[in-house]
């Protein structure tokens, strides 16, 4: 299926997660297909909270540089899911974070 930008939606859904959130929000803001803003959303939450939560964990006496190592490590984790799924055509939703992308959408 070809999108506003004439490419295919699974190729547009890795474009979503390639830059993080900011190939995310460039998405969101430009196509209209659901399954592309899906993985738009879902990268610019995903990809935003953890960045929020690996700064605040820096904060923390002795085991916060652990923790963002953790995060970190999440994160690439997420991201090569993300990629993967998203050229196979699916909608795979992160624990906590796919809900909540899913549920931003809803309204438009």
């Amino acid at each position: 299926m070809k999108t506003s930008l004439g490419l295919s939606a699974n190729i547009e859904g890795v474009l979503a997660y390639l830059f993080g959130p900011l190939s995310g929000i460039v998405l969101l803001l430009i196509e209209r297909n659901h399954f592309v803003r899906f993985h738009a959303m879902q990268s610019t939450v995903t990809f935003i909270s953890l960045w929020i939560l690996a700064g605040i964990s820096r904060f923390i006496p002795f085991v916060g540089w652990i923790l963002v190592g953790l995060i970190n490590v999440v994160a690439v984790a997420f991201w090569i899911i993300g990629i993967y799924k998203a050229y196979r055509g699916e909608c795979y939703r992160f624990p906590l974070f796919g809900d909540l992308a899913m549920s931003l959408l809803r309204p438009f």
